[in-house]
């Protein structure tokens, strides 16, 4: 079986390419975020109730990570560059669709179409930056770069959010519009052809993957509808039982099938397994830190929009510096060593957090946290991707990808709905203070992980 030949581009076609590839991390990352702080604005433009209003966040980040298993074999079909050129113009298109949207109900289908572009966007990225340089320090700076730029996406949608809510909120929709036009004419003359050869050829396994994107779906949608309706809920409970039943309907059509939508090497490569382990506390712990943060400043703190998307600011900065020193700090220390003291420190800064939160000043009492925090949310963004895919293949490295941002996403879906119940209905400074320590544990669990789960890597740095 051949598979892609992993390219190392030169000087300027390189670079070129790695900023096309950056610029489309940025906004997945940004539109999974930036609409946070103008929920208000959307609900009262558009007269959504609070329990509608959350869906526009959720629509997005539940079709995204239940497309992304799917969106990642199809890039390792049909070829990463096909994809995110399709990807990107969807993405923009349902953008558009979003900032015009004259009802509540075409928003929300907005979102849902950006959501699916982006589960098809994400694999494909991750595996044109994978095949495009070589393993070791030239990919290592490649991962790196991307998440400089990729991870401050998640810190800068909540500050560009709280800027263009106070003009409307239908600029958070239509600012991605330039950039994804942009990233898909700039892809056919930037982007390397590395398409696949024997490989891609036979089409996609279209029973695993609607049953694949189903089980995603459902458990998803369960868990979203846990955050808000508890889980005890009937409809909580109804697509816990639909998820289960599409997934004993996936694993049996999967063993079955002599083209599996899943390689079987992937479910007994070990770095990839720790790796979506890693990512799945990484959403649990920093990642979901925005969303408890953006209650506090702005239920607790009484923040407006602009104020809450500026508070994040030196959050972002210190998550854009973390990137750029990340994987010389893997070439130093290696990946091993690298992602689980990251993960310490996300936990030592959330603990700050939790111990600081009853003060209500910025910069004495939620300033320190925030820096801490972002700095080693950086470095545990690069490491735990260099560290997952490090042993995939070149032809499995779209669907390799996607399973690390399905866990990431999912674990993101879960870990809300935790916080949820422990924030509960009206929150005091006590209730935030439980909120940090609960991911504070999903950061140590991360940092034990990191260092037992990943193999040691013989004659060289682990």
């Amino acid at each position: 079986m051949t598979s892609r030949e992993t390219v190392t581009a030169p000087g300027r076609s390189a670079n070129a390419a790695l900023a096309v590839l950056a610029v489309a991390q940025f906004l997945i990352a940004l539109d999974y975020s930036i609409v946070y702080v103008a929920l208000p604005s959307v609900g009262a433009d558009l007269a959504l109730s609070e329990s509608s209003l959350q869906w526009v966040v959720s629509g997005y980040a539940v079709f995204f990570a239940g497309f992304l298993v799917v969106g990642g074999r199809a890039s390792d079909r049909f070829g990463p560059r096909t994809l995110f050129v399709a990807a990107m113009l969807l993405f923009g298109l349902a953008s558009l669709a979003g900032g015009l949207a004259p009802s509540a109900p075409l928003l929300l289908v907005a979102r849902a179409a950006q959501g699916v572009a982006a589960a098809v966007l994400q694999p494909a990225v991750i595996a044109l930056i994978n095949t495009t340089f070589a393993a070791g320090p030239a990919r290592n700076r490649a991962l790196g770069v991307w998440g400089t730029v990729g991870a401050s996406g998640l810190a800068a949608g909540v500050v560009l959010g709280g800027l263009l809510a106070t003009v409307s909120w239908r600029g958070v929709f239509l600012i991605n519009l330039p950039l994804a036009v942009v990233c898909a004419f700039a892809a056919p003359k930037l982007l390397p052809r590395a398409e696949t050869t024997t490989a891609g050829r036979g089409g996609l396994n279209v029973p695993s993957a609607a049953l694949c994107t189903g089980t995603v779906l459902s458990v998803a949608l369960a868990l979203t509808l846990a955050a808000r309706g508890g889980w005890t809920d009937p409809g909580t409970l109804a697509a816990f039982g639909a998820a289960a039943v599409l997934l004993a309907a996936f694993a049996f059509q999967e063993r079955r099938s002599a083209r599996p939508l899943i390689d079987p090497m992937l479910r007994r490569t070990r770095s990839l397994l720790a790796g979506c382990g890693a990512t799945a506390l990484y959403m649990a712990s920093v990642g979901n830190q925005f969303f408890v943060v953006t209650l506090l400043v702005q239920q607790l703190r009484g923040y407006s929009p602009l104020a809450a998307g500026l508070a994040f600011l030196p959050m972002a900065v210190a998550i854009a510096v973390a990137n750029s020193v990340a994987a010389r700090i893997v070439g130093a220390i290696g990946v091993r060593a690298t992602l689980a003291l990251a993960f310490v420190a996300d936990a030592a800064g959330l603990l700050l957090l939790a111990v600081q939160v009853h003060g209500d000043g910025y910069v004495t009492h939620l300033l320190p946290g925030l820096l801490v925090t972002g700095f080693a949310h950086g470095v545990t963004y690069v490491s735990m991707f260099i560290a997952g895919t490090a042993d995939v293949e070149d032809r499995n490295q779209g669907t390799g990808s996607a399973l690390m941002t399905t866990s990431q996403y999912m674990a993101g879906a879960l870990g809300v709905a935790v916080l949820v119940l422990v924030l509960g209905r009206d929150p005091d400074a006590g209730a935030f203070a439980w909120a940090f320590v609960t991911t504070a544990a999903a950061a140590a669990g991360g940092a034990l992980l990191a260092w037992f789960g990943l193999p040691r890597r013989e004659g060289s740095r682990s």
